[in-house]
């Protein structure tokens, strides 16, 4: 065939270039006109009527002369860049197009290479992802990584930074986006602003929830609380589940685990439990301690835990067991069996501190009732806030909140809210001498439930 099938040059069989008078040689021409004739054949059709059956080889082209353009717009198109690779054009500017994204699981360590662009790798245990030198990966390089089964520490190559750190720690059970500038590595900040919103103090202090009640088939050495959430300062945590810890062993992690800070559980005795934020997972749980305060809890077991707010309070009994308790809205305990902290006791006109069954370590507001009884037939008595001092009880001094005695050795009654000291006390008064008794129904522990 007279086409060079490398250049496409069509050279016409020797003999058919015919002059004046000469006798034309069939054969030859012959040749030519079935030449021409398959040549048409192998032609493409402008107007489309006919496909191509073998491959098109356009020519290589540049970003600004495509080897593939068009007629009215001959700088887009299609043309070849360097290593082989296709390129778009569009006005005289190239186009880029994202790589196929493509998933892998990764188990342990791992360093991220330029031919992970636009991948996405779950770690499915702890491990540190390398990143290669940002020069390297080039400018517009990105990666997904998925923390599915531990934390996974982010390190950059070198003194080269991540969000301007040496490192990210992406906790388990979250993921992160990096794009590489070509001399750093940034994040989608998605990551940042859970955990900023998490310890976001603009909203102030609370506790929603996290109502506490004897656990219903243990109820001697359980503690349950309902889902709910709480916030102190710059500290909050929530759990969308029931949460259960006891009072018989030393805390673990987890629902059902022992919540002490230390020790064992003592009779007659206090224990605040407080929201724990644990660091890893941003997950709940909670401590129980006899420390009124933050600062006075134990936290030798707490090692990855952030304590974040005081939510109530449990008492024991005499034989280590938790009292029987509601707790209404506000913050309101009420024992199911009225505690008697006064039988037959003394009470004179000589002020008196006198001890209750409440929490320790903590003002709380007791509610309580009276009974009252006197050989004297105008006297009534008074119970206070310690606070305010000693006070006399009767009508020309400070008044009562148990009524006059009208008959000798009658009884008077009477109740009231009172404010307590740290340690459990009030203090009593009478207008004479006589006998009281003393109920505590229970007490109000503010802890920031507004319901």
């Amino acid at each position: 065939m007279p086409r060079n099938p490398s250049t496409g040059v069509y050279s016409k069989p020797a003999g058919t270039t015919p002059s004046v008078g000469q006798v034309i040689d069939p054969v030859p021409w012959n040749a030519l006109t079935t030449d021409l004739g398959n040549e048409i054949t192998n032609s493409l059709p402008r107007d489309g009527s006919a496909p191509m059956v073998a491959p098109l080889k356009a020519a290589g082209g540049t970003v600004s002369a495509p080897g593939v353009g068009f007629a009215s717009t001959p700088q887009t198109g299609l043309y070849l860049k360097g290593g082989g690779l296709l390129g778009f054009t569009q006005n005289g500017v190239d186009v880029s197009f994202d790589k196929a994204s493509v998933y892998a699981a990764k188990s342990g360590d791992y360093t991220a290479l330029a031919s992970d662009d636009n991948a996405v790798h779950r770690f499915t245990a702890a491990a540190t992802l390398t990143l290669t030198a940002a020069s390297t990966l080039g400018a517009n390089w990105h990666y997904c990584v998925i923390a599915d089964g531990g934390d996974v520490t982010i390190d950059p190559n070198g003194v080269e930074t991540i969000d301007g750190a040496t490192t990210l720690v992406l906790k388990d059970g979250y993921s992160v986006n990096i794009i590489c500038s070509g001399a750093a590595f940034f994040t989608n900040k998605l990551f940042a602003r859970i955990q900023s919103k998490a310890d976001s103090s603009a909203v102030g202090d609370f506790v929603v929830g996290l109502i506490l009640s004897n656990n219903g088939g243990n109820p001697n050495t359980h503690i349950d609380f309902t889902a709910g959430s709480a916030r102190s300062g710059s500290s909050f945590v929530s759990s969308a589940a029931s949460f259960t810890k006891r009072v018989t062993g030393t805390f673990a992690g987890g629902t059902g685990a022992g919540g002490l800070d230390a020790g064992a559980v003592a009779a007659n005795a206090t224990y605040f439990a407080y929201a724990l934020r644990k660091d890893a997972d941003l997950s709940f749980d909670v401590v129980l301690s006899t420390s009124a305060t933050i600062g006075g809890i134990t936290t030798t077991l707490l090692a990855g835990y952030t304590i974040v707010k005081c939510i109530g309070v449990v008492l024991t009994d005499g034989s280590s067991n938790i009292r029987p308790f509601v707790l209404y809205p506000r913050d309101e305990y009420t024992f199911l069996t009225p505690v008697k902290d006064v039988i037959s006791g003394a009470i004179s006109p000589s002020s008196a501190l006198i001890a209750l069954t409440v929490p320790n370590g903590a003002r709380v507001k007791a509610k309580l009732r009276f009974q009252y009884t006197s050989a004297a037939t105008t006297a009534s008595a008074l119970f206070s806030d310690p606070s305010q001092g000693i006070l006399a009880a009767s009508i020309g001094n400070d008044g009562g909140n148990v009524g006059a005695v009208q008959v000798a050795s009658n009884y008077a009654i009477g109740s009231a809210d009172i404010w307590t000291n740290t340690n459990k006390q009030i203090r009593q008064v009478a207008g004479a001498a006589g006998t009281i008794w003393m109920w505590t129904d229970g007490f109000y522990f503010p802890c920031g439930r507004a319901a």
